[in-house]
Parts: structure tokens; sequence; C-alpha cells
């Protein structure tokens, strides 16, 4: 069987395809289109259908769209009540349940030759679930679904038994945690739906002062679900407009909603514990993006193992709801392999594209040294290796990679990136020397998806990615999986002693990380970076860039 999966309604529209149960392909349509989250998640922009990233998933299994068995739609207008009858009163809910009801027909203009009534609208909160349960290593596992919204709910909790989801609580909406975290991005200056992870950030830098006052508002409701009453954010710090300067009052006000968030996901899944006894926990939807909420329900909660999906945004039920439907179809669908889902290229297609460039290149002997001798000289790599990340990390494959032992380069990353200084860059760090280093975040931690506390001997030798609270988001590299990165570390580390490097994603503000070779290229040639390092070719920029003493 093979079953395209499709992300629309919202917003990062993507493409999944999963073929005989496996997943093959799976693709967000920034990708292609270079715009932001690939649209805005606005009623009118409901239409627009991820036909790139369709089209390249595809392409890249060698079928045409009239061989596909089904295509699965992650949203059903047919659960979508009337503006008033959610709570949230927006009007523009009509467009988009009509958009949605239309996307057999608006899919098989995208896909010439697909067949509109091969299209299954899947509830969006299931796909979320499958993209979790389904995708997981662990068959059997509890599942919490947490986001802004889906048809009519905002959440799910349920329990996956030999591939099979059963429901056992969904919060209606308004109630969104999801939503009211939205709410405080923009009352912060951020852009909703987008800068969530700023607003995690800053945190760090408050105290929950405001959490008592919080508490009433955001609470859970012990059955399953959770209530969040309007919050008058003024009352505890004026809002914000773009790029304006945050105080204490506001840092504040961001540790106190996320500390609540973090005891309210931990009271969620102690009950879905109680429900179903299971060892693991697997999370999806935006909310699932929390790496620090995910460290603290991995220590406080009775699970054993919390497993996150990679892409635990809306992109993500693309991937989910294409495994739904392949079962339903009769298929025994298999976890994803990884996150690397998504376009590569052979050493001979990249040689092409560098020539085309008419850029001077070279290939050394080994690229992994070649960047960590530029590494352990200060220098900034920018890395382009293998099949693009699917979800919102870069895992090793579209990364910007520098030295963790200087603390001046966190102010340098985020100056090459663009982004405000008060956020953190992340490490990497070799598998088996991350117990030294890292405690209370799980062992490994393939996708940057918890927060680890640094040991207090290692504080001052990886500044650059110790936080302002002493953490970091780390990726453990294990030999197995990413080869050519574990060397890469491990010739840096014989260098200088630490097997540890600074990964952020390959990309500039405002931009989706890069893709293919023309965005490493034209990434490389606008920003203060000392090489590119593109499959087994290395770019030298001429002049080198200053470097802090």
């Amino acid at each position: 069987m093979k079953v395209l999966g499709i992300n629309a309604i919202y917003h990062d529209p993507a493409a999944a395809l999963v073929i005989d149960g496996k997943v093959v392909a799976a693709a967000e349509e920034e990708r292609f289109s270079r715009r932001k989250h690939g649209k805005r998640p606005l009623p009118w922009s409901a239409w627009e259908q991820p036909e790139l990233a369709a089209a390249w998933c595809l392409a890249e299994a060698g079928i045409r769209p009239e061989e596909l068995d089904a295509v699965a739609y992650s949203f059903d207008p047919a659960l979508m009540g009337t503006p008033e009858e959610s709570g949230l009163n927006d009007p523009g809910d009509v467009m988009r349940k009509q958009y949605a009801e239309m996307a057999p027909e608006f899919l098989a203009h995208a896909l010439p030759g697909l067949d509109p009534a091969k299209v299954r609208f899947v509830k969006h909160h299931v796909a979320h679930a499958a993209s979790a349960g389904k995708a997981a290593p662990q068959r059997d596992n509890a599942v919490l679904v947490l986001d802004g919204r889906g048809e009519a709910h905002s959440h799910l909790a349920g329990r996956y038994v030999d591939g099979q989801l059963e429901v056992l609580a969904g919060q209606a909406l308004p109630h969104s945690l999801g939503l009211m975290y939205e709410d405080l991005t923009a009352h912060l200056g951020f852009l909703r739906s987008s800068d969530e992870f700023k607003v995690m950030a800053m945190a760090s830098y408050g105290k929950p002062r405001f959490l008592g006052e919080l508490s009433e508002l955001i609470r859970a409701t012990g059955d399953g679900g959770f209530r969040t009453e309007q919050i008058d954010y003024t009352e505890f710090a004026p809002r914000l407009g773009k790029g304006e300067q945050w105080t204490a009052d506001h840092a504040d006000l961001a540790a106190s909603v996320q500390t609540r968030l973090e005891e309210v996901l931990v009271d969620l899944a102690r009950w879905v514990h109680e429900q179903t006894g299971e060892k693991t926990l697997t999370l999806a939807g935006g909310t699932a993006l929390n790496c620090v909420a995910n460290t603290r329900i991995l220590a406080e909660s009775p699970f054993e193992e919390v497993w996150v999906q990679p892409a635990a945004g809306d992109a993500g039920t693309a991937l989910g709801a294409a495994l739904h439907v392949a079962a339903e179809l009769g298929e025994t669908t298999e976890p994803m392999p990884g996150a690397a889902l998504g376009r590569g290229w052979s050493d001979d297609e990249i040689e092409q594209w560098l020539q085309t460039a008419a850029i001077d290149y070279e290939r050394p002997d080994d690229v992994a040294e070649a960047v960590a001798e530029v590494l352990a000289d200060n220098g900034i790599v920018a890395w382009f290796q293998g099949r693009s990340e699917y979800g919102p990390r870069a895992l090793g494959h579209r990364s910007l990679l520098a030295h963790p032992g200087y603390e001046a380069n966190l102010e340098r990353m985020n100056d090459v990136k663009g982004r405000e200084q008060f956020r953190p860059v992340a490490p990497m760090v070799l598998l088996e020397k991350a117990p030294e280093i890292f405690s209370r975040g799980p062992i490994p931690s393939p996708y940057m998806l918890f927060v680890h506390d640094v040991a207090p001997e290692w504080k001052d030798r990886i500044p650059t990615v110790t936080h302002v609270d002493g953490t970091a988001r780390i990726q453990t590299i294990d030999p197995e999986t990413e080869p050519l990165v574990h060397r890469m570390i491990s010739s840096f580390e014989r260098r200088t002693g630490v097997p540890v490097v600074v990964n952020t994603s390959l990309n500039t503000a405002g931009r989706p990380m890069v893709d293919d070779p023309r965005d490493a290229l034209e990434c490389f040639g606008s920003a203060p970076v000392d090489l590119l390092a593109i499959g087994p070719f290395v770019v030298r920029r001429p002049k080198a860039t200053a470097r802090p003493a």
C-alpha cells in the first residue's frame, strides 16, 4: 500500500509517504518554497497544499499520483463546529472548514492524476497521536497530544496497544494550553504560532513569582482534562511590540507561565499513567516541542520513558495521518527510522552544484577531519550532509557548528544567525561521553527534545552551550546511526579534549533551514562562516572571519 500524508490546514504544511507500512520520505513545504513555516495559520491560507513537498515524496519513491492507494489529510472538517460552538468565536473558521472540505479537489489539482476520492480525512489529534504512538520504537505506549487546536479539541490522551489507538480523554475548546502559550508569545512581542521557543528561553531569565495568580487560571481537572481561563497578561507585565526590550517583569511572566504549563502537563501525564500503566509515554503536538516541560514530565511522572516525535508540530501530522490510514488499510506499520527523511544528494550531484557556482572547492581525504581542524581553530562551519531533517531541529545534517569552549561564541553564533542574544545554542555530544557531562535528562537523546543539567566541572569548559540556568538541550551522537558526525566530533575531541560541538540550525533569522545545495551556498556566501562542508567537499572563505580572543 502507498499512502501519502498531508498537513495543510493551519501552519507547517508537509507531506509524508508510507509504503508497505514503512516511512520512506517526509518533508516540510518551507524547505522547498523558502517561506518560513510554509504559510501563516490564517483561514484564507487553508487552501494551500504542500505541493512541492508532496511531489518530491512521490518522486523520491518513483511513483505517480495515480498509483497512490490513499491520501491521508490530517484534519476532518466534519468534526468542526461553528465558531460559537468552539467558544473561540473566530469567524474565519467558516472559511477554514470550507477549504478543508475542498481539500480533495485542491490536492487533485496539485497532483495531476490523483483521484480525489482517494483522499481520507483524519482527525487532527489522531494524526498527531499516530505520529508519536505509531512512530515510536515502543509498539505499546501511552500517548499525549497537546497543541493550539484541532477541529474541536486541543488535547488527546490515549494509549496504543498492538498498534491500535484507544482514546481516553480529550479537552474541548476553547480551553487550550497551546493557545494560552501563543497568547503569551504575542504579548511578549514575538510571532504567534512561530516564536514560542523564544518564550521558553526567556523563562530561564525570570522567576515564577506570578505562579500563585496563574494556578487557578491554568489547571488540570483531575479527569484527564484541564482549564485555561482568559488571562489579562497586562496585569503582570506591559505588552511588548516587536523588537522592544523586555524587562524582569516580562521574564518573570514567562517563567510563571512556563512553570504552570509544566505542572499541568505533569498532572496530565500522571493521569494517563493511572489509566494505562504503560512504561512509555509518547508525545506530539506543538506543546511537545517544549523541551523543558518534556524533561519535567520524565522526571516527575511515573513513566520510565518519554519519546517525543521530532516533528511534533503540525508538520508531523502528515506522517501520523499516513501511518493511521496505512493501518486502516491493513498494513502493519513500522516505527520511523529516524528524522533524516528529507532530500539528499549524491556526491556527483553536489559537485555539479559547486561547478555551476564557479566556486573554489576541495575534496579532502576526510571531511570530518577537515571540519574538526577548523572548529578546533575556533572557526564556524556550515555542515550539509545526507538527507535533511524532518521537523524544526537541526540534527547533524543541516547545521552550523562551532567550538563550545569560548563564552563569546554564543554572541558570535547569534550574530551569524541574526537572533536575539538571550537565546541559547545547543550541543552535540558523543553518546558514550554524554553521561560524564550531562544529567537529569534522558540519554540517549537523539532528537534534542529534552534539557540536561551541565556538570559543574564542565560549565566553564563548554560555556557557549551552557544556558543561563545551567542546562543544555543536547543531542547525543550514536556512531551506529550518525557515523560521520561521530567521527567529526571524535576528531575535534582529539584536538581539544572536548567531546562536544555547538550545533544550531543552518539558516539565518526568518528563513527556513537550508535544504538543498543552492540554499547552502547562498547561506555560506551571505554569513560570516569560515567553512562549508557539503558532502565530501569543503569550500573555504578566502578571508577568515575575526575570532574572539
